[in-house]
């Protein structure tokens, strides 16, 4: 046993929980969510990342790290006004149920895999362009504040880049509560618990949300994540992985969880050689990996409590800053291949308009936009 696997993973849950976690508190807020249906949200997505987690781990012996869906929860931050938690409740029963079925038909997959990457990462891009216009338009009422934020998270990108957001998020709790900016904070300690949401089937928010909310999981999370695997020579089991996710997500989404998939980025920091240089001899990081959001789970209260306390300049200008890095890469897988070039781009444009029509959202007419431009295109004589 080496320390690596127990540092390694350890670190790698506390980059994903503390650098993505002001991107869930935003959603939340965007739905009108109560406080104890906040707290309920982030526990159903931790614990399905434990179970998750440990069940593929151990069953396959290989390190599969789950994340939460973070392009999901920027996603569903930018539903039409009006939203409310019980109508996205529904979309996420309907993505859950969605990557359930990929397990089961194959297919599935390979419809996926054919739309093209440049509209998907243009989607993405339109969605997360929301996130960077708030952090920078945040300066304007908590000037100080933001730009204490922003010098903290420059800093740690040069010294730990893996860690500046959490950096930045620390020092902007410290900032609030030093220059007493903050409401009270949580006064006794107490568990985190679920709470049930009836869901409700809004034909709208099922197509405006639910649809894309499964397309980016798999797109943007669960093919990167079976890469990273495979990167790091292993063969990953898409059909179990797809089937336990889903599953969890379907068990977890009455009480507030969004879905979780395969994890991506910090997955290399425990799927790679750094963990331990046998491939075979890694899987326990996974379980640790696990077994740290089992525990972010039980002390989701807590955490949120102190988050909440805060003034909301800090919730936006975080989650912004943490996004930053998403949004060029989204930007770039878009623009990528010249023949795509004008659809992603039509795609990007609708999806960041943030229009609405028939109660959808613009994401799902920006994916739809673009793929009528291919459409067209294809229709285009060939040179001769």
């Amino acid at each position: 046993m080496r320390l690596s696997l127990f540092a390694n993973p350890v670190v790698a849950a506390t980059v994903g929980f503390g650098g993505t976690i002001a991107v869930v508190v935003e959603a939340a807020h965007r739905l009108n969510a109560t406080q104890a249906e906040l707290v309920s949200w982030v526990a159903a997505i931790c614990f399905a990342q434990a179970v998750a987690g440990l069940v593929l781990t151990v069953w396959h012996r290989i390190p599969i790290v789950i994340a939460w869906s973070t392009p999901g929860a920027a996603l569903i931050a930018a539903v039409p006004a009006g939203t409310d938690i019980h109508a996205a409740i529904g979309a996420f029963l309907l993505s859950a149920a969605l990557i359930c079925l990929t397990a089961v038909i194959r297919p599935l997959t390979a419809l996926i895999e054919r739309i093209p990457v440049a509209l998907g990462g243009a989607m993405l891009a339109g969605v997360l362009l929301h996130f960077i216009l708030l952090a920078v338009a945040s300066a304007q009422t908590a000037t100080g504040l933001v730009l204490a934020i922003a010098a903290v998270f420059l800093i740690g990108r040069l010294l730990t880049p893996a860690l500046a957001a959490i950096e930045a998020l620390i020092a902007g709790v410290s900032f609030c509560i030093a220059f007493n900016l903050n409401a009270p904070l949580p006064a006794a300690f107490a568990w985190s618990s679920l709470i049930y949401v009836e869901p409700r089937l809004d034909p709208a928010t099922l197509i405006g949300l639910g649809i894309p909310l499964f397309l980016v999981a798999m797109a943007s999370q669960n093919l990167p994540g079976a890469a990273v695997l495979k990167t790091a020579g292993y063969t990953p089991p898409l059909t179990s992985i797809f089937g336990v996710t889903g599953l969890c997500s379907l068990i977890t989404a009455p009480f507030g969880g969004h879905g979780v998939t395969l994890a991506a980025i910090i997955a290399t920091m425990c799927t790679g050689p750094d963990t331990h240089p046998d491939p075979t001899k890694r899987w326990p990081s996974g379980v640790v990996f696990a077994l740290c959001f089992a525990l972010f789970g039980l002390f989701a209260s807590m955490l949120i409590g102190v988050l909440t306390a805060m003034p909301p300049e800090l919730i936006r200008a975080v989650a912004g800053l943490a996004l930053i890095g998403s949004l060029g890469g989204a930007l770039s897988s878009a623009l990528v291949k010249d023949s795509d070039r004008f659809a992603a781009m039509l795609t990007f444009a609708v999806t960041a308009s943030g229009v609405t029509f028939a109660g959808i959202g613009a994401p799902f007419w920006g994916l739809l936009a673009g793929l009528c431009v291919l459409g067209v295109d294809a229709l285009r004589p060939s040179a001769a």
